[in-house]
This record gives structure tokens, sequence and C-alpha cells, in this order.
């Protein structure tokens, strides 16, 4: 029974890859869209059952993790055949015995070694075998992000804990990676990061199935309000001096696309001030980056988290707000979507049990999570 039913996805995947949905296909019209849907630690009963309902809503790119091991490739291989392909958010490896900072903490941020100790040679044992494995399942692949938001305290352990100062905690500038002590340490992450790119780059070149799916930057977090006190008491790197740096030691010979997060105000839905706030601010500081492919430049954006929370734990959930400013968002992203500045759009997310963020509740696809996946 088990090979019959791995033959009927295999068939599908094949189907799929002729027939169906491709990402570059979808950014070639307009822009990828997408959703987060992190479920390797699901059940396959639970994985199979939410890959049901995004085919029914029609969604067809998924940002999540594959696990490496035979349930993570079956994984991919069943999104596959329900016409669901995987821009694959790819782990950080790391040199043996790297210290590892502990989770849970007081802190309240993820555990796990420092970015300074990313190991490619462990990368490469980790990366290339594994896809080796999705491309004998026939897996294509809508892209290969590696790390996230590597420029906050909340994901990468080269950041002091608490902040050197931790009534003033201090957003990092270019300069400040070249003089500034903690920054030089992310610095030093930044460049190991550059050197784990390069191994995705050398193994997509001799993949078979996926030498054109792209290769997506780590996305970085934004602050909208720089000028601002920062009340946060972790310390960060800003993300266009992050940009900035990587670029200057290689990046954009390494990646096809900078990953880039927004979560905008949620202020005043409907007052235009506050709406022209919000566009300005995505202008300015998020979006700035952005270039369309033939520039000489830069490269374009993903944005692999955008998202409108929702706190209203009723069924099915009121609305109004979020309604207002998800298309209030997509119509600030619109022009750039035109102008190919972004090619690729995540909402965060399917499932969120934290945050408030879910489109998918009370067993229904919200009309926020309706809105939020059409298609530009």
């Amino acid at each position: 029974m088990k090979s019959f039913s791995s033959g009927i996805v295999a068939f599908a995947s094949v189907l799929y890859t002729f027939l169906g949905f491709h990402p570059l296909l979808a950014q070639a019209m307009g822009a990828v869209v997408g959703v987060n849907a992190a479920v390797g630690s699901l059940s396959v009963d639970q994985q199979n059952a939410i890959l049901a309902r995004l085919h029914a809503a029609n969604v067809h790119v998924i940002r999540s993790g594959i696990t490496p091991d035979e349930k993570g490739i079956d994984f991919a291989r069943r999104a596959q055949a329900q016409g669901i392909q995987i821009e694959w958010l790819v782990q950080l490896q790391y040199r043996p015995g790297a210290p590892s900072r502990p989770w849970p903490n007081a802190f309240g941020v993820w555990g796990g070694p420092p970015l300074s100790a990313a190991d490619p040679d462990q990368f490469r044992k980790y990366f290339e075998p594994l896809l080796e494995k999705l491309e004998a399942g026939g897996v294509r692949l809508a892209g290969f992000e590696l790390g996230n938001e590597i420029n906050s305290a909340m994901f990468n352990a080269d950041f002091s804990l608490p902040a050197e100062n931790p009534t003033r905690s201090r957003e990092f500038t270019l300069e400040d990676l070249s003089h500034d002590p903690e920054a030089q340490q992310v610095a030093r992450g930044y460049l190991q990061y550059l050197e784990l790119l390069k191994v995705i780059k050398d193994v997509r070149a001799r993949s078979k199935l996926n030498q054109r799916a792209p290769i997506v930057s780590a996305g970085l977090v934004f602050n909208e309000a720089p000028e601002a006190p920062r009340t946060a008491r972790l310390d960060a790197v800003g993300a266009i001096a992050t940009l900035d740096f990587m670029r200057a030691n290689g990046l954009d010979e390494l990646v096809d696309v900078y990953g880039v997060h927004t979560y905008p105000w949620t202020n005043d839905p409907g007052n235009p001030a506050a709406a022209a706030g919000r566009r300005d601010r995505l202008q300015k500081y998020v979006l700035a980056e952005c270039r369309p492919p033939d520039s000489r430049g830069g490269k374009p954006c993903w944005i692999t988290e955008w998202g409108i929370p929702n706190h209203d734990t009723s069924c099915p959930p009121q609305e109004t707000n979020q309604v207002a400013l998800v298309n209030e968002t997509r119509a600030n992203f619109r022009p750039y979507v035109a102008n190919r500045r972004v090619l690729g759009l995540f909402y965060y997310a399917w499932l969120d049990s934290r945050e408030g963020f879910a489109i998918y509740r009370c067993d229904h696809l919200t009309n926020t999570g309706r809105l939020a996946l059409t298609p530009f």
C-alpha cells in the first residue's frame, strides 16, 4: 500500500511540474504570493489536513522549513502533490562544540549558537544530501532562504544579553560594524553567513531540478521609527546597514533577492494621516533598497513576512480593522510589484498560536486571509 501511495505522489508531482503553477511564472506575471506555514513538528495526518486546506484556498507557495529526515522529505513531496511549492527556510549549521545560548531564557529570545559559529563544512554536509534526497523525490522548490532575522538579538546569539545598556538598547550602524566591539562580533557572524550562502549557490548550480530556484537572503527586521527612543531591551543592527555590509562583502554575487519583513503599524485604520505614515515608512525604511532585476546595483525583494495581528478570539473573529489594513498595505505594495522591485510576498501566518496573526481560524480561512493571499 505504501509503494502504491508513493507512486501516486510521484505521478502527481510530475503532472504538477508540467501543468501546474510555478513561482517563476508567477514572478514573471507579477509576484509570488504565499503564506508562512511552519508545520514540520506536526503529525503526518495534521500536515495532510493543513495541506488540503491550503490547496482548497488556492495557495501555491508556502514558506516553511524542511526537517532533515524522511518525514521532512515526504512532507515536501506531499505538498507538491497538492500543487504547493516550498520556499525552504534553510537551517544554519555550526561548528562542533560551538557555544549555545540556552532556551528557554529570561530574555524571551531563541536559543542556539551564535551566527559567528556557522560552519560551511558542516552546512554542506547537511544541505547537499538533503537537497539530493528532495530532488530524488521530484521536489521543485520555490526558493532557498538561509536563516531568519539575523540582524536581531531575537535570532542571533552574537548580540549581548542583556543589552550592554539595558535601559537604552542600540541599533548599530554600518560604522559600528567596524568599530563597536559588540557590533564587530555581529559582523564576524555576517561574514560566516556569506560563506554558507556560497555553499548554497555551489550546490544549486549542480542540482538537477532547482538550478533556477532563487536564493533569498535571510529576512531582515526593520525599525520603522529609528528616530524614536528604543523601547526594546535588545540590541540590533539596522537592516540597511546589514545589507550594506554584506553587499560590500559579496552578497549580490550570492543571492537573487533580498528577504525583508514588515509588520505595519495598526493605529487608526481609515485615518488618512495614519495611512500616509504607513506608506511613507514602508518606502523610506523597508523597501528603499529593493531594485528591479535589471538594475546595475542591488536586488529585488521578497517580503517573506508581513502581517496584521488580530487578537479577537471569537468565532468568527471580528475583522473590520484587519481587512482595512490589509487592503491599505496591499495598495502600498502594488507599485513595487508593478515595477518589479518586489517579486514575492508571504503573509504571516496560516497558523499562529502566540501572536494573533493566524488567518486560518474556526476551521475557516478568514476574510483577512483571502484578501492577503489574492494574487497581484
